[in-house]
């Protein structure tokens, strides 16, 4: 077993003797040390000592630069806090490295989580963006820099940056995994997530976490009626998937959600600023326009009226509950991951609109790459019923497993 085959897969690190783990350890420090420099995944790599025992034990991970970490740097993206560094761990920092996890460094985002881009590029092609805004997480586990890392969504800022990078990045249902020690944008939406390289390194994750993975079953998998507001790119590849998955045996349904899920995109831009320029209002009244696109988001969110607000959160409540019942006929539900490839440059990070539905209603969402020969990376996301993780990552690596053997 190669130490470059330990680096992408979790799977195999899980197999690994400690001895070959500690190798693999210096090999990602030193695949670090030659690619970091053009790629910018890191704020800072600082290897921290192995603290608890489990089925982890000594496996590295990075952690987005808006979650806290004792001693190390807790930037926030910005460089008002450049140089600042975390008092404590975060609970779910804490949870890994008491599962015997070895805490890398710190990965780059997007300033405060939002919309200023982070240096980081897209390791498929370093002329476009990763996606944000754990956009350096994304980025170092697409690059081998790390098997697993840890990123955040108050909109798509998981599951996109994971479609853009070619990786497996998953957003479990809302406030499942403990938020404390990561700063706040938006407390209704955020939502810790994880970076793999496979859908089944995920599952193996979140098994070596303590959560149920549940049995293996055969489901149906729902499909939007209609696919608006996507790259031609993307519908091609989307459409071309599904052909594939029902030609290997997966029952498929259409679901009449699409519009649905553009009011969900609505509602969730409405329910982030309100929040997200209440819990930043301090900061810009010390920083102002030296917060960047952050100060665009208070001037705009303080505008938004309650009125407007309790609206959106009402609609969420309502398609949460018309989610469900559809679940109960399509237990998983597919649509793409992103509107389309990486875009050329670093100015954007990209339009979260294919995630922000998930998010706003809370349920847990996956991406996994779709086959695309020498083209960019397209995602493909699955999501399913809130609380219904086991499921929807069994369902994902049996969809992985169909699009490697129809590429093989």
């Amino acid at each position: 077993m190669s130490n470059t085959t330990m680096l992408q897969r979790l799977r195999d690190w899980l197999l690994a003797t400690p001895d070959a783990r500690r190798e693999a350890l210096e090999f990602c420090l030193q695949r670090i040390r030659e690619m970091d420099p053009s790629l910018h995944a890191w704020v800072q790599v600082a290897p921290q000592k192995p603290t608890g025992e489990g089925r982890l034990r000594g496996i590295p991970f990075g952690a987005k630069d808006i979650i806290e970490t004792k001693d190390l740097a807790t930037e926030f993206g910005s460089p008002i806090y450049k140089g600042r560094k975390g008092s404590s761990d975060a609970a779910i920092v804490q949870e890994l490295k008491r599962r015997g996890a070895v805490l890398l460094g710190k990965t780059h985002t997007a300033a405060f989580a939002y919309n200023t881009p982070a240096p980081t590029r897209n390791p498929r092609n370093p002329e476009h963006t990763p996606g944000g805004s754990s956009s350096g997480s994304a980025a170092a586990v697409a690059a081998g820099m790390v098997p697993l890392a840890l990123g955040t969504q108050t909109r798509g800022s998981v599951l996109r940056p994971a479609s853009f990078c070619g990786v497996t990045g998953f957003k479990p249902s809302y406030g499942l995994l403990p938020m404390e020690g990561v700063l706040p944008l938006s407390q209704s939406l955020d939502t810790l997530g994880f970076f793999t390289h496979t859908a089944e390194d995920m599952r193996l994750l979140w098994d070596c976490l303590g959560y149920s993975i549940g049995q293996e079953e055969t489901v149906s998998l729902g499909v939007p009626e209609r696919l608006s507001d996507i790259d031609q790119e993307m519908e091609t590849a989307f459409l071309r998937t599904v052909s594939w998955l029902r030609e290997a045996g997966f029952s498929i349904r259409p679901v009449p959600i699409d519009d649905r899920l553009r009011e969900l995109d609505e509602a969730s831009k409405v329910v982030m600023k309100y929040e997200g320029a209440r819990n930043h209002q301090e900061r810009f009244a010390q920083h102002g326009s030296r917060l960047g696109t952050l100060a665009d988001l208070v001037r705009e969110g303080m505008q938004i009226p309650r009125e407007q607000y309790d609206g959106a959160r009402e609609l969420a409540f309502r398609a949460k509950k018309e989610m469900a019942q559809l679940f109960e006929k399509t237990p998983v539900i597919l649509t793409p991951a992103a509107t389309g490839p990486a875009p050329l440059g670093l100015a954007s990070t990209g339009d979260p609109r294919m995630n922000s539905p998930w998010t706003v209603i809370g349920t847990p969402a996956i991406s996994i790459p779709m086959p695309v020969k020498d083209a960019l990376p397209l995602g493909l996301q699955a999501t399913a019923d809130y609380g219904h993780e086991g499921r929807l990552l069994q369902t994902a690596v049996r969809i992985e497993n169909a699009l490697v053997q129809r590429k093989a």
